[in-house]
């Protein structure tokens, strides 16, 4: 993979080979910038005064690993790779035992708190936490990345289902309409309720 180069301003050059890197930080000319991923900057260089080719950022999303790699427009050739690893399944465990202590101390003999469910609503365009941690990371790296290499467009792959031959998993739930607000009730929660107490059922 190459290295990527700033000028004496930090604006982004054209990423260089390894060997041409190494002979800039020894003859002085380069400092090392970043470790990970390595970059360099040029003393004695502008980006005026340089030539640099269109890149492009490509984008496999994934549920565990999303791969992103930097292409350069011209030759089609790939100049940088990489792998980001997602913290879904983290962050579902860390909330699933969050739930499991909180109903655990309903049940001790300690002053009793009852089960929240119906103040909790949630903003347009809510996203599970799991999924919003895995858009902030490529969010987070393409950012890092176009501070780092002359970036001109972004590719993402877009994946599409096969309701016939996948199994997906769906969790009923329930809304819940009352003074003119809406609340969602998952079915464990659910009891028989009469319009006659001022609740009905919204589709």
């Amino acid at each position: 993979m190459r290295v990527f180069v700033l000028d004496k301003k930090l604006k982004p050059l054209d990423p260089c080979h390894p060997a041409r890197a190494r002979e800039l930080l020894n003859k002085g000319r380069a400092k090392v910038f970043k470790r990970y991923p390595f970059t360099i900057v040029l003393q004695d260089r502008v980006i005026e005064d340089s030539v640099t080719h269109f890149h492009r950022i490509k984008i496999d999303p994934g549920s565990k690993t999303t791969g992103i790699s930097v292409v350069q427009e011209e030759t089609g050739r790939v100049t940088n790779a990489l792998e980001i690893s997602h913290r879904g399944q983290q962050i579902k465990d860390a909330l699933d035992s969050r739930s499991s202590l909180r109903r655990g101390r309903r049940n001790r003999k300690t002053r009793y708190r009852k089960p929240r469910f119906l103040n909790r609503t949630r903003k347009d365009g809510w996203l599970p936490p799991s999924l919003e941690s895995r858009i902030a990371n490529i969010e987070t790296w393409v950012r890092r990345i176009r501070k780092l290499c002359p970036i001109t467009a972004i590719s993402q792959e877009l994946v599409r289902f096969d309701l016939q031959h996948k199994h997906i998993r769906f969790r009923p739930r329930f809304k819940l309409t009352t003074g003119g607000k809406s609340f969602d009730v998952h079915p464990k929660y659910l009891k028989t309720i009469h319009k006659a107490d001022g609740y009905e059922y919204a589709s």
